[in-house]
C-alpha cells in the first residue's frame, strides 16, 4: 500500500505503446498487466475488471472530485482547485508517507470525454503545470499519466479500466516501484467494485 499512491495513468506516448502489455495478477475479477518501456525504468500498469452496475452510477464516482473518501489511504491532503461536472477537475494532492521517505505533492488536470454513440466515458489526467515551487520538506511529481476509461457492457454492466504510468521522484530504486505496480489498478478499481455493490 505504501507506493501504490504513486502508481495512479494514459495516452501512452510512443515508446509506450510500441510495448506489449504483460499479465501480472488477477483478484476477485480484477485482471492487471504491465508494460515496460524501452528508455524508461519504471513500469506503467493497466487494471480491467466488469463491475455489475450502470456504466452513469460508475463514472459518476470516478469523477466527483468532491467524493474521495475512497481514494488511496495515503492521501492526507485533497484541495480541489476547479472542477465543472462531465467536463474537467483540477486539483492538488498530497501523500503523507513514512519516515524516512519524503512526503510526494501532485498537481493534477483531468478531462472528460463522453462518446454520445458508444456511452464510453473517459477521464484523461495529468500534471497540471503551476509555477509555485514545492512546499518544504515535499517531492513534487512531474511525471503522471492517468486514464479512466468506462465503458457500458449491457444496461446494467460495466468494464473499467485503470491505465498508469507515474514517477514519484527522488531515491526510490525503481525495482521497489515495480514490485508494488500491480497494487494501484487492483486498489482503487477493487474500492469501486465494493461501493457498487452497496444496494
Amino acid at each position: 500500500m505504501l507506493l501504490s499512491a504513486f502508481l495512479m495513468t494514459m495516452n501512452f506516448p510512443a515508446h509506450l505503446r510500441a510495448q506489449s502489455w504483460e499479465f501480472a495478477k488477477e483478484k476477485a475479477g480484477i485482471r492487471v498487466y504491465t508494460m515496460k518501456a524501452d528508455d524508461k525504468p519504471l513500469k506503467a500498469y493497466k487494471g480491467i475488471a466488469e463491475i455489475d452496475a450502470p456504466a452513469g452510477k460508475v463514472f459518476a464516482l470516478i469523477e466527483n472530485v468532491n467524493n474521495t473518501d475512497w481514494w488511496d489511504k495515503n492521501l492526507s491532503q485533497i484541495k480541489v482547485l476547479g472542477y465543472e461536472k462531465n467536463r474537467f477537475a483540477r486539483y492538488y494532492l498530497v501523500f503523507d508517507l513514512p519516515w524516512p521517505i519524503s512526503d510526494r505533492e501532485l498537481f493534477v488536470d483531468a478531462q472528460v470525454t463522453i462518446d454520445p454513440e458508444t456511452g464510453t466515458r473517459k477521464i484523461t489526467a495529468g500534471p497540471l503545470r503551476v509555477d509555485t515551487p514545492p512546499a518544504k520538506e515535499r517531492i513534487r511529481i512531474n511525471e503522471y499519466r492517468q486514464t479512466w476509461t468506462v465503458k457500458p457492457v449491457s444496461s446494467n454492466r460495466t468494464q473499467v479500466t485503470l491505465e498508469g504510468y507515474v514517477n514519484p521522484g527522488g531515491s526510490l530504486p525503481s525495482w521497489i516501484i515495480n514490485l508494488f505496480i500491480v497494487d494501484a489498478p487492483m486498489n482503487s478499481i477493487g474500492e469501486i467494485k465494493k461501493r457498487m455493490s452497496v444496494k
